[in-house]
């Protein structure tokens, strides 16, 4: 577990960032990143997956991050008490696809030198 209770999860080409284990998808949307440090990139995405969806009730961020073929494939989303509404899924994919967070997180992550 790491600082303020959030648990990472890391196995060979994967890691997983949640608050509550086990971690889980009741929403989710997926984007492609370049190799960075995935534990700061995961950082980086649920702060700001927070900030946008913190007044959703019962919502609780996760990110998961896996390696394949020198790309990184972010799922981001996480807990959330049902019904969930395809709106909250494309507020998730609107944030993976705003190409100044995305900049800032690269940037962060140790990507863009």
């Amino acid at each position: 577990m790491t600082q303020k209770n959030w648990h990472i999860q890391r196995e060979a080409t994967r890691m997983t960032l949640a608050r509550h284990l086990p971690a889980r998808f009741d929403v989710a949307a997926f984007a492609q990143f370049p190799m960075v440090s995935k534990t700061r990139l995961a950082h980086q995405i649920r702060q700001d997956l927070w900030r946008c969806l913190q007044t959703v009730r019962g919502f609780s961020p996760v990110v998961q991050i896996e390696q394949a073929d020198g790309i990184l494939n972010v799922t981001a989303g996480g807990r959330a008490i049902q019904p969930v509404s395809r709106a909250l899924e494309e507020q998730i994919e609107a944030l993976l696809n705003d190409s100044s967070k995305r900049r800032r997180w690269i940037a962060c992550a140790g990507g863009g030198h």
